[in-house]
């Protein structure tokens, strides 16, 4: 997200219980230390930048599968567009 490299961290972008649905859909980052975890962009403490990830996955998603908004709540049980 912000361009570093280094040591980078895979990030499922629909973690807990679609942690393995985003391993099976591909919907999987990765990211450096500073936009995974740290304080104040990283998107597990960052609930704007969390939800842009989220909204990029939804899209991914829907387009790589012809899935439409009804076809991915299906999957992952919620909308974030």
């Amino acid at each position: 997200m912000c361009g570093r490299y280094g040591q980078l961290n895979e990030h499922h972008i629909f973690g807990a219980s679609n942690r393995k649905k985003s391993t099976k859909y591909k919907l999987t980052v990765n990211l450096c230390i500073y936009c995974h975890t740290v304080t104040p962009n990283g998107v597990h403490v960052n609930s704007e930048n969390m939800l842009k990830l989220k909204q990029m996955g939804q899209r991914l998603a829907m387009q790589e599968n012809g899935w439409d908004t009804k076809d991915f709540i299906a999957v992952f049980g919620k909308n974030y567009l």
